[in-house]
């Protein structure tokens, strides 16, 4: 196995050595305006480490790795369209430096060609599963940010209805990337769908992990202002915990202070979060999906070296700061 930063490397140049066409530059600049603001390249990373665990060279899913990272860019540059956010990893998002149409448009290009090159497959006999898992996950991922739209006007989301939509919206694109490198790299069906799990499980408790740094982190280190989901009410594991606490008193307040924005509502709600256990409550949350991450690939016949490399990311995951 490779190190994490081996592949990072990689992946990262291979970015770089995209060849886009030159015309109609006001389609193709933004994609890769969008692909060269990094990020953390953890979805091809697991991909292409998914592909050598299972017996062949991470080259042989370079395509699918590429694939992946379009498809998950072209998801943010809608999303940021949607939310009408103007930051994406410290650089003007795409809708603010051209303008709505254009972000639209190049998303719409990303998603052409990501599906391009996840098809680029070493054998065609796994052409078909590959595809289906591909097409699958993104309509989930699809109904993930629609559920995540509709809760916006909800109050009475649970956790069960919230923990559903990361897991559409982010986790089983995780899940994807460590299956397909599982197909490509020729394992069997039980491995692969270890691996999914892995991934599945790896992507709940990261979602979980940055509702806790957006309330918790620190700014200097998170890289951005810390009470964002509180600010806009964000349905977030914590908030939905908060709100069904028991306490109709702590729900009431909280319930209160919808649509204001201040920095005293940051700070009362965070208090009521560390007064009631919920920031506990959301850590114990973080490491039980943390823990089923590694307990997927634990139960794998994949060689010692890889299971290791993916128990440390697992692990590392759940004590990140940012």
């Amino acid at each position: 196995m490779n190190t994490k930063e081996w592949y990072a490397d990689y992946i990262n140049q291979t970015v770089n050595d995209i060849k886009y066409p030159v015309e109609p530059e006001g389609l193709y600049a933004p994609i890769a305006y969008t692909l060269a603001s990094g990020g953390k390249r953890l979805r091809p990373m697991l991909l292409l480490a998914a592909c050598e665990a299972c017996g062949a060279s991470a080259d042989s899913a370079v395509n699918q790795a590429l694939g992946i990272e379009m498809y998950h860019n072209f998801t943010l540059l809608h999303d940021d369209v949607m939310d009408r956010a103007d930051v994406r990893r410290g650089r003007p998002t795409v809708h603010v430096k051209w303008d709505d149409s254009t972000a639209i448009l190049s998303g719409d290009a990303m998603l052409t060609m990501a599906g391009r090159l996840v098809m680029k497959v070493v054998d065609d006999k796994i052409l078909r599963p590959v595809m289906e898992l591909f097409n699958t996950t993104a309509m989930e991922v699809y109904e993930g940010q629609q559920y995540d739209m509709d809760f916006e006007h909800r109050d009475d989301v649970t956790i069960d209805e919230y923990l559903n939509m990361i897991r559409l919206k982010t986790s089983v694109l995780l899940g994807a990337a460590c299956k397909l490198g599982a197909i490509v790299g020729g394992a069997d069906a039980a491995t692969a769908d270890s691996l999914y799990e892995y991934g599945t499980m790896l992507g709940l408790a990261f979602q979980l992990q940055d509702d806790y740094l957006d309330t918790f982190g620190d700014p200097a280190v998170f890289g951005k202002a810390i009470g964002g989901d509180i600010l806009n009410d964000k349905k977030t594991y914590l908030l939905i915990s908060a709100l069904r606490c028991g306490d109709d008193a702590v729900a009431s307040e909280i319930a209160s202070m919808f649509g204001v924005r201040s920095d005293h509502k940051i700070e009362r709600i965070r208090q009521l979060y560390v007064e009631y256990g919920i920031d506990r409550l959301c850590r114990e949350a973080i490491d039980y999906y943390s823990d089923m991450a590694e307990k997927s690939v634990l139960a794998t016949d994949l060689p010692a070296d890889a299971k290791e490399f993916f128990v440390d990311i697992a692990r590392k995951s759940r004590a990140r700061s940012k």
